[in-house]
């Protein structure tokens, strides 16, 4: 198993940061890693603390008298120059419950008012998002959502359309969208199922 020696703060940015990891690795050579993580300092990055704390919260939501239609935001995103079809997501503030985030995330980002379901810890846990570069973990959040949408609530930073998209326009979305990968899975999912929230009973 490599051995981490040191760790070096490279930004000092608000949302995200840039760590140089040096150390050996597994056969004894020299070591060097950059990790991008949501930690403000190194004493609080996952590998420093072991704790995995939900960096943010990912809304599996469904809308409809049916509950037929499931909720998506198509926002445009700077990594890729282009919109991606995502699910309502964001970061959890200090001190704040993931469930709490969730539903203040929705509101923000969509109007609608988010009412979560009850799980098991294993399907709420904080899992990693993209490991190989960075230690975010997010916790899933599932339920239903009321409401109208509106926009009022949207930071000016944000560009997001939000869709509410039936199962024919979830296939449409999978075959010819940018997906981000959390949220096609999950897609693939309520395709094929008539209860998308089967696994969680």
């Amino acid at each position: 198993m490599a051995q981490i020696e040191k760790v070096t703060k490279q930004t000092d940015n608000r949302f995200v940061n840039l760590y140089h990891v040096e150390g050996k690795n597994r056969v004894g050579k020299p070591l060097h890693y950059y990790v991008a993580s949501r930690a403000k300092t190194i004493e609080q990055m996952k590998l420093k603390t072991k704790v995995n704390r939900p960096d943010g919260v990912i809304i599996y939501s469904l809308y409809g008298e049916n509950h037929d239609k499931v909720i998506l935001v198509r926002q445009y995103r700077v990594t890729i120059d282009d919109y991606i079809y995502e699910f309502p997501a964001g970061l959890v503030e200090e001190g704040e419950n993931y469930r709490e985030a969730a539903v203040r995330e929705m509101h923000e980002e969509t109007g609608l008012t988010f009412h979560p379901l009850e799980a098991e810890a294993c399907f709420e846990k904080p899992y990693f998002t993209t490991i190989g570069m960075t230690d975010e973990s997010c916790a899933s959040v599932y339920g239903y959502a009321t409401g109208t949408i509106s926009r009022k609530y949207m930071e000016e930073s944000e560009e997001i359309e939000v869709v509410l998209a039936d199962r024919k326009e979830v296939a449409r979305i999978l075959r010819e969208e940018n997906v981000a990968i959390m949220c096609a899975y999950q897609l693939m999912h309520f395709l094929k199922n008539e209860d998308p929230f089967y696994f969680l009973k």
